[in-house]
């Protein structure tokens, strides 16, 4: 999540919000982002619930639920998902910008 941190403003500016969804219950969400100082939504999924209806996928052998990263335009439609096959498999903030300007260029944003 430092990652995010580090772009928030690149990628507000590009009329982007960042929700980081975990499986923790809210106490924890909620003491981990006052500790981290996150400017970014945090939305605690102890149920799953939103975990499953997007997708993501558990791998037990890799420590529980992967992680995925997706876009969402305005209007509900996912413009871009990835879906990772370990911990660290996250996309990169620039190609993510990148995606952000490309979507907003075709006004689909």
């Amino acid at each position: 999540m430092a990652q995010l941190r580090q772009d928030y403003a690149e990628f507000t500016a590009r009329g982007a919000e960042i929700v980081v969804v975990g499986p923790e219950d809210a106490e924890a969400f909620r003491e981990y982002w006052s500790k981290q100082a996150l400017p970014f939504v945090g939305l605690p999924d102890p149920q799953h619930s939103v975990s499953e209806l997007y997708g993501q996928e558990i791998k037990l052998l890799k420590f529980g639920r992967m992680p995925a990263m997706m876009i969402i335009d305005k209007t509900g439609d996912i413009r871009y998902r990835h879906y990772a096959n370990q911990m660290s498999d996250i996309p990169a903030n620039a190609d993510v910008l990148a995606l952000l300007d490309r979507i907003n260029a075709k006004g689909q944003g």
